[in-house]
Order: structure tokens, then C-alpha cells, then sequence
């Protein structure tokens, strides 16, 4: 009897679930075909007011937004891109069948690649670099074993992190006049920008080297049990990171080949030391040949994407022109959803073209944008699934020498005030770091509370029956709403209205108009947050 009440109950459930997933495609359809269309409007009736937009090659005489710069740079450089890393790639991989190079042998290959890579990029400059990271070199071989290594090394990077920015990447007459013809020789790419890059690369050489003289706390075995890549052959990232090459492998060249590695020197993602000197030594096998091209084409197919959606709708040339302080409400929200979206698509293809040609050097590298932008529905899910591979390393090197979860309130501070620095000295992306943090603490104190209660939750739930599981599962969808218009203001705030604009966003969305605006918004993130808990539910019924 009760095992024919539980499956007729299951039975309704599944139904409803069904009916619920139905309703709520029909919403979402409906919600993006009202955002196409007034996307299209918007672009279609203020182009000539815009900033950035230059003749396309897509349905002519349309106008195709280039307004991003790091885009437009990335997409002018594409063919020249490909066929440098072609002919990078196909050398490296000839070298290493021909001549059975291992770790050693490959270092010198790739510092000899990228030396020509950069000298392209940064001219006389590169002696900055090579400067810089020689003394760090010295530093961590020196002070690696020392108890106060962390200070050093993050005193020493910090302070040129600082310096570098300040004063914008040096010019060779302040060291004197001998060297003044040398700034005539300053290539085409500021140095000092890419260098954010070899500064977290130059941190994670030294705690690399300084845990390599300690006892490894990483559970190989245990993490094979559970790692399905492991189980099968394979060798997963975490094992290349976790496990400790041996202290040979921290030689001078590989150490630099690891700084200035070419298909990652630009924009990344970031890999451990330890990982890239397992792969210069054995190369990657978790991504077949198959895989591999299959992971190209794919990248072509999200660029076909990307080209459409610049020549149809103009985001990012309404936020930089200034041009969304005209519009209404409604608009303001359609166009800061296209801007994120747009900033989603572009650093995924920026970031999975370089990670294309590492796979085809034999070296892999975590995947930025594991996740769609518009399947985030929790702060700490949207930065680790943002650049996954920056959220690793923060990990690695910050949030665990930092105290982990025992300090986790006051350690999102400092990881994110550093993030903020890290990516220039501005008054805005602090206000985006900080903002960030406080719709962190909320977030936090309700997970905290909720594992607190987990038992007495279930106690609950067992005792009002399904009652208490609908109501749990609806607070958590609008909890979801809520973080995501976070999120979007936080964004907005860091990239392109900035602390001077928090007012007038707020006074623009406080009127009646802007309030209906605002009950619209978090009605649909709440079905969208609904959509997210049906996908997540479906990938466990398949695992």
C-alpha cells in the first residue's frame, strides 16, 4: 500500500515538474524575444549617436560594433594570431618527437619561441621583464625555505605590481641618456599590462618551490578514487597541480619558459608551475586528437555567434558612448544584460583560442567559462565558473595560506581588493571589489545558516511533507533573483558606470517607472534561477 502511495506521489511529482518546465521555457522564450526586439530597436534607432561601430561584412550596410578594444584588437591580430601559434605549435611538437625532449629540452624550445613572441610584442622592454624575474628567481632560491617566504615573495611582487603601473612601464631615459633611443624601441603592446600575468606566474613558482620542501598534504590515491579522468587513465589538471615536481625541474630556464610561455603570455588561463613543468616533461593526455579538434571547431562555431551578435546589437558601443544616461528604465536593463553577456562571450573566445594551441603543445590549462554566464545564479558559482582558472590559482595561493574557510568573511576582502588591483589602479574596480564583497557576506551567512539547519530542515520537510520543500526551493529561486541583479549592478558599477553613477542608478530604478522595471528583472531571473535548479536536476538524474 505505502509503496503504491510513494510511486503515484513520484508519478504527480514528475508531472508537475514537467508542467513547471513547460511554463517556464514559455516564459524564458518569450522574455529574449522581447530582449531581441527591443535590442534590435535600441540599435537600429540610435547607431549614429554611438562610439565604435565601423562598416561589417554581415547583412551590409550594417554597422559592426568593434567599440571594445581589447576585442578589436584580438580580432584584428586573429590571422596573424593563428599563424604564429601554427607555426609555434607544429615546431614545438616537431622538437620534441625529433629529439625525445623532455622537461629541459622543451623549456629551451618554448623560451626561444616566446623570446621572439615578445620581442615582437615589447621590444627593448623585454629586458623589464627578464630584469624583474631574474631577482625573483634569486628571491625564491634564496628565502624558499624560510618561514616568512609568503611576506618576501608577495612584498616583492606587490611592490612592482605597484611600481609598474605608477610609472607605466618605465621609461629607459630616466636610467639615462645613453638609453634614450631605446623608448623609439617599445614594440607594439604595453609591457606592463601583460606582466599582471607573469606576477601571478612568478608567485606560484615560489610556493611551488617552497612546498616542494615540505611533506604534500594532497591525497593522490584518495583523489583518484573519486576523480572520473583519473579512473579512466587519465591524468586530470588537479593531480598536475596538487603533486610536486621535483626540485631539478626549478631550473632557471624552465622557470623563465614558464613566465613567458607563449599561447598564454597575453591573457592567460593561468596554470600552476607544477602543472606546466609536468606537461613540458609528459605531455597532456586527458584531451585526445578527436577532442582537440572537436574543441576548435567549436571555437569557430561561438566566433560565427559573437560576429553576428555585434552586428545586430550595439551593447558595448551604448556603454561606452555614454548613451544608456538617455534611456529609459527598461532599456538601461536590456542593455546592461547585453553588456554582460557581450563581456562573457568575448573572454571565452579569447581565452579558449590560446587554451586551443596549449592542447596542441601537449600542455593543458583549467578552462575559463566552464559554465554560460546565464546559468550562474550564486555569487561564489559565477566567479568560479568566470575565470575558473584566476579562481584556482586565488585558491591555491591565497585563500588557503590565508586560512581557508575559518577566515572566509574577512579573506574575500583581501582576495578581492587584490583582484581589483590587480587589474588596474582604479577608483571603479575597487568600488566593484568591495560592492562584490558586501553582496558576498549575505550570501554566505544564509549558506552558513543553512548547513547549520540542514538536519532540522529535513526534519521539517518530513514533517510538512512536500509543503516544505516547496517553500524551501522557492526561497532559494528568489534568493537567486536577488543575487543575480547583484551581480548586474556590481558589474555595471566596475565596467561602465562607475562609483560616480551608483546614485543615479539607484534614483533612475526608485521611481515608478524604474520600480516596475525592477519587479520585471527579478521575475525573470527567478524563472531563470528555476530553469538553472531543472538543468542542474537533469544532470544528476543522468550521472
Amino acid at each position: 500500500m505505502n509503496n503504491n502511495n510513494n510511486n503515484s506521489k513520484g508519478k504527480l511529482k514528475q508531472k508537475q515538474n514537467k508542467v513547471e518546465l513547460s511554463l517556464l521555457i514559455l516564459y524564458a522564450i518569450g522574455f529574449y524575444a522581447f530582449c531581441i526586439r527591443r535590442s534590435l530597436h535600441l540599435s537600429r534607432h540610435h547607431f549614429s549617436k554611438l562610439y565604435g561601430l565601423r562598416g561589417g561584412w554581415l547583412f551590409p550596410p550594417r554597422l559592426n560594433d568593434v567599440s571594445d578594444a581589447q576585442w578589436r584588437n584580438f580580432r584584428a591580430n586573429l590571422p596573424l594570431l593563428t599563424l604564429v601559434f601554427g607555426v609555434f605549435t607544429m615546431l614545438a611538437n616537431i622538437s620534441r618527437q625529433c629529439f625525445h625532449f623532455r622537461a629541459r629540452g622543451m623549456s629551451i624550445v618554448w623560451l626561444f619561441l616566446s623570446l621572439i613572441y615578445l620581442s615582437y610584442l615589447h621590444g627593448a622592454c623585454v629586458v623589464f621583464i627578464l630584469l624583474i624575474a631574474s631577482a625573483n628567481f634569486l628571491l625564491v632560491k634564496i628565502f624558499a625555505k624560510a618561514k616568512y617566504f609568503p611576506l618576501v615573495l608577495w612584498t616583492f611582487n606587490l611592490f612592482f605590481l605597484f611600481c609598474n603601473r605608477v610609472y607605466q612601464g618605465y621609461s629607459f631615459s630616466k636610467f639615462g641618456q645613453r638609453w634614450t633611443y631605446l623608448d623609439n624601441f617599445r614594440g607594439t603592446f604595453r609591457w606592463h599590462i601583460c606582466f599582471n600575468f607573469v606576477v601571478l606566474r612568478m608567485i606560484s613558482f615560489g610556493y611551488d618551490y617552497h612546498w616542494a620542501h615540505q611533506d604534500s598534504r594532497f591525497d593522490q590515491e584518495k583523489h583518484i578514487q573519486r576523480c572520473h579522468v583519473c579512473k579512466s587513465g587519465k591524468i586530470c589538471y588537479q593531480i598536475l597541480q596538487e603533486r610536486n615536481v621535483h626540485t631539478n625541474n626549478f631550473t632557471f630556464t624552465i622557470y623563465l619558459s614558464y613566465l613567458v610561455y607563449a599561447p598564454f603570455y597575453i591573457s592567460g588561463p593561468i596554470i600552476s608551475f607544477n602543472a606546466f613543468a609536468s606537461q613540458l616533461d609528459v605531455p597532456q593526455n586527458h584531451y585526445s586528437i578527436k577532442e582537440v579538434t572537436w574543441y576548435g571547431l567549436r571555437w569557430v562555431f561561438v566566433l560565427s555567434l559573437m560576429e553576428l551578435m555585434t552586428h545586430l546589437f550595439y551593447f558595448n558601443a551604448f556603454a561606452v558612448s555614454g548613451s544608456w544616461q538617455m534611456l529609459s528604465p527598461m532599456d538601461i536593463f536590456i542593455i546592461g544584460y547585453g553588456v554582460i553577456n557581450f563581456m562573457w562571450l568575448k573572454f571565452f573566445l579569447i581565452w579558449r583560442y590560446f587554451r586551443f594551441w596549449s592542447l596542441i603543445a601537449g600542455i593543458e590549462a583549467p578552462e575559463n567559462m566552464p559554465k554560460c554566464v546565464n546559468n550562474c545564479y550564486n555569487l561564489e558559482g559565477f566567479w568560479k565558473s568566470w575565470h575558473a582558472s584566476f579562481n584556482k590559482w586565488i585558491v591555491r595561493y591565497m585563500y588557503i595560506p590565508l586560512g581557508g574557510s575559518r577566515r572566509k568573511l574577512l579573506n574575500i576582502w583581501v582576495i578581492f581588493t587584490f583582484v581589483a588591483i590587480w587589474h588596474d589602479l582604479e577608483w571603479k574596480l575597487l568600488s566593484w571589489a568591495w560592492l562584490t564583497c558586501l553582496f558576498f557576506v549575505p550570501e554566505m551567512l544564509v549558506k552558513s545558516a543553512t548547513n547549520a539547519l540542514q538536519c532540522s530542515n529535513e526534519i521539517c520537510c518530513q514533517a510538512e511533507g512536500a509543503l516544505g520543500g516547496f517553500i524551501f526551493h522557492e526561497l532559494k529561486a528568489a534568493a537567486g533573483a536577488i543575487t543575480i541583479t547583484c551581480l548586474m549592478v556590481a558589474n555595471l558599477v566596475g565596467y561602465v558606470i562607475g562609483p560616480s553613477g551608483i546614485n543615479w542608478l539607484i534614483s533612475r530604478f526608485l521611481r515608478k517607472e524604474g520600480l516596475s522595471v525592477l519587479g520585471f528583472m527579478l521575475l525573470s531571473f527567478y524563472v531563470g534561477t528555476k530553469l538553472m535548479f531543472q538543468i542542474s536536476d537533469a544532470k544528476q538524474r543522468v550521472q
